[in-house]
């Protein structure tokens, strides 16, 4: 009777052969027999066999799965058969992202491994090969830096742009992500970045005209931050916060009590339990929704002052009302009287009430509607001189009589 302490999966796999009769049970099969007395123990061989077997290429293990994977073994099939993590099975497989000509170089041992994953990162053959010309030439091999060069078009995840329009409908739209199964990526990288830019032009250009409604003059609108001063010389308007109702607080009088019980139950203490900390994270946002709540403000300030709207770095929307610019000031007492007004009323609507069109600009470009109403009076700047010419036509039976006359008026009006 022999002991076999190394080599125990191959005894398996021949007595497998020999009971599927595709080996003879006496088929001659290489083996070295070691003497009980010998110095050197059958555990040694076996942890001297375990721990400096030469592990299969990368390469081989790709191919291998591949294969597998095209005979339509699933990925978790594949990783039983090999005694291999999912992960890796998922690592392997995307090294067919990677350009047949680079796996040449990797085979030949042009390149670490390190570096073949690092390519995987995009599927663009072309962009690899690029890429591969470039380290080579400049030096600059890292993996990282490879990484940089094939992303350097594409949008991190993590982007205010991305995290405003959210990945999800980035993805419904057609927008592709780059993914690394290798490394941490945050979540990857936006690869169609017209695409992103689309989105968030016409998700801003929603929340602007949801803005629009409140009454506001002027919306400016821009995806980055607005530049250091951007609000120099304007005033801001100051107003009040909308009211509690009886309900609303109660309901905050309730959270506020149950925030001080929960602080001053830990208060000391060097760790708060998991459950206490997250309720008091969900106490701080109702608290802090109360305390933030929207200023009213009259329809005749709105009608002088502006909005600024922007992305911050978070990707929420953020809303800055109540700017008024130095030329929409309401005149001093005395002028006003001065000053001609060019008012229209619209049916149904109560005399001395004006109809504004809310100027937007998002980035730059103006997008107040083409189409204007003519009996409605739209904000003018100071000093603008208007000039309206009536044409009146007059036709004949016979003939035609054309007839025009002009009359100009100049007016002065205070927006």
């Amino acid at each position: 009777m022999f002991e076999v302490p190394a080599g125990g999966r191959r005894y398996r796999a021949l007595e497998l052969l020999v009971k599927q009769k595709r080996l003879a049970k006496t088929a001659p099969v290489p083996c070295i027999v070691s003497d009980m007395a010998d110095v050197i123990t059958a555990e040694e061989d076996s942890l001297a066999e375990n721990v400096h077997r030469i592990a299969l290429h990368p390469l081989d293990q790709f191919r291998a799965f591949q294969t597998l994977r095209e005979q339509g073994r699933s990925e978790e099939d594949v990783a039983a058969i090999f005694f291999v993590s999912v992960n890796v099975v998922k690592q392997r497989l995307r090294l067919a992202a990677v350009s047949p000509k680079l796996l040449e170089v990797y085979a030949d041992d042009g390149m670490s491994l390190e570096q073949l994953m690092a390519f995987s990162v995009t599927a663009d053959h072309g962009r690899q090969e690029q890429v591969w010309e470039t380290v080579n030439k400049s030096g600059y091999e890292e993996p990282y830096q490879i990484r940089r060069l094939l992303t350097e078009r594409a949008v991190r995840v993590s982007d205010r742009r991305a995290r405003f329009v959210g990945l999800a409908a980035y993805e419904a739209a057609g927008g592709g992500v780059l993914r690394d199964l290798f490394e941490e990526d945050g979540g990857g990288w936006l690869e169609d970045v017209a695409l992103l830019e689309r989105l968030v032009a016409e998700k801003l250009r929603a929340e602007a005209e949801a803005i629009a409604a409140e009454g506001w003059k002027w919306i400016e609108v821009t995806a980055a931050s607005f530049p250091y001063g951007h609000d120099h010389g304007l005033r801001r308007l100051e107003a009040d916060p909308a009211a509690l109702t009886a309900e609303e607080q109660a309901r905050f009088d309730t959270l506020q009590v149950e925030y001080d019980a929960l602080e001053a139950r830990f208060e000391g203490a060097d760790e708060l339990p998991g459950e206490v900390d997250a309720r008091l994270g969900e106490l701080e946002q109702a608290l802090e929704a109360f305390n933030n709540r929207p200023d009213i403000f009259e329809p005749d300030q709105m009608a002088r002052a502006g909005v600024f709207v922007s992305i911050d770095c978070e990707g929420r929307l953020s809303v800055n009302r109540s700017y008024v610019r130095p030329e929409d000031e309401e005149p001093a007492a005395g002028v006003e009287g001065e000053r001609g007004t060019d008012v229209a009323v619209t049916e149904g609507q109560e005399p001395g009430a004006s109809v504004q069109r809310t100027a937007i600009s998002l980035a730059g470009a103006s997008t107040e509607p083409e189409e204007h109403d003519e009996d409605a009076a739209r904000p003018l700047p100071d000093r603008l001189i208007t000039e309206r010419r009536i044409v009146r036509w007059h036709y004949g039976t016979r003939w035609q009589n054309i007839r025009q006359s002009r009359s100009r008026r100049c007016c002065t009006i205070s927006c």
